[in-house]
């Protein structure tokens, strides 16, 4: 399939570039602010399919709305629907609208022009045509202190960089342009073209929230650092966003040093700890010490020798009943503390030894639940 990207540089046409170029079966066409529209038929030739992102939002002359955003969509639908008439080719197109189309000025109405041009090109050739009427698009790449909030909370807190908030309480509407892409995509592979009920084509999930919310949201991923409790980050707007700020970073704080604790046993050095889901960490051993020897009422842990020789010794805090085990690097394997048994590892290699540690609690020195007891 050969497709035709406008604004290929711009934020979405880059992220829908990188996610065309892991298939085999798309030969991208790409037209920029640096090329003429007069080279628009010839590009069209052979495609398939385009993607109509170009557009301009915040021009220096307000002329620009029109020869950026009318003027450009026109010369496409000529160009489109003369390959409908010469070859009966009709080729999809997917366009990047904008929630103000129905606002009144310069920039909406443009929209709207440009919208009216592809949706009378359709009709009159069968032309599919697919308008999304995007609110707030965020994601990797999107031009900071621009219009994206979030592109400028995300590039300005990870730099340590002041923001301006007029309303926190201000709603903002939200979209993920990796959920904008895979919609886009699905289209060009034949998807049903289902729209919303005022006609025009959709993408979801879509986020409602303020922009309060959305500062200090992220302000939480910067501090994270610093506490090493991790948001929930695993779903929905969170996750989404935390992607977002991560773009951000720059080359220098790509990585970040945590507290190390060592003593003549070896050292302790906390990961990653969780809101509700424990904490990581890892500990070191030198050739015959010994660690632990406590047990817990509720704590549960679980240990993975990455480097070295270890052997557990359990003991029932009831019945007295022991058990033991060895566990090398060279198998990886889960051993687990249970509630009620005491429990020590010992390095019985002629190495440091490295484990691993889970704990399903973040540790806590006022209710520690570790209560001293040598086997």
């Amino acid at each position: 399939m050969k497709v035709l990207i406008t604004g290929a540089n711009g934020f979405v046409g880059k992220n829908l570039q990188l996610h065309l170029a892991e298939r085999q079966d798309v030969q991208v066409m790409c037209f920029t602010r640096s090329d003429d529209v007069a080279e628009l038929p010839t590009l069209l030739e052979g495609v398939d399919f385009v993607f109509h992102l170009a557009g301009v939002n915040r021009p220096q002359d307000p002329k620009e709305f029109i020869t950026g955003n009318v003027d450009l969509t026109q010369a496409l639908c000529h160009a489109v629907c003369a390959v409908a008439e010469t070859t009966g080719k009709r080729v999809p197109i997917v366009y990047t609208s904008s929630t103000q189309v129905g606002r009144d000025n310069p920039y909406g109405q443009s929209k709207l022009e440009a919208e009216t041009a592809l949706l009378d090109a359709g009709h009159r050739h069968q032309i599919p045509v697919h308008i999304f009427r995007l609110p707030n698009v965020f994601g990797k790449w999107c031009k900071p202190n621009y219009n994206s909030a979030v592109a400028t909370f995300c590039h300005n807190m990870a730099r340590g960089l002041p923001i301006q908030i007029n309303d926190p309480a201000a709603p903002v509407t939200l979209v993920y342009v990796d959920d904008v892409i895979e919609r886009f995509v699905q289209l060009m592979d034949g998807a049903d073209a289902a729209v919303g009920p005022d006609g025009f084509a959709t993408v979801a999930p879509q986020y409602t929230t303020t922009v309060g919310e959305l500062a200090r949201q992220i302000q939480a991923f910067k501090d994270s650092r610093a506490t090493l409790v991790t948001e929930r980050v695993g779903t929905g707007l969170v996750r989404a966003l935390y992607s977002t700020y991560m773009s951000y970073l720059p080359v220098e704080s790509f990585a970040y040093t945590v507290p190390q604790f060592g003593d003549q046993r070896g050292v302790f050095v906390e990961m990653l700890k969780t809101p509700d889901t424990g904490q990581f960490s890892f500990f070191t051993a030198h050739p015959g010490i010994t660690r632990g020897g406590h047990y817990h009422h509720s704590k549960t842990e679980k240990f993975l020798v990455i480097k070295g020789q270890a052997r557990f010794k359990f003991r029932h805090m009831q019945t007295g009943q022991a058990h033991e085990l060895v566990t090398t690097d060279d198998k990886p394997e889960i051993v687990e503390t249970v509630p009620g048994w005491t429990h020590d590892i010992t390095n019985i290699g002629a190495i440091e030894m490295i484990v691993m540690l889970w704990a399903n609690e973040v540790f806590d020195r006022a209710r520690p639940d570790t209560f001293v007891c040598a086997l």
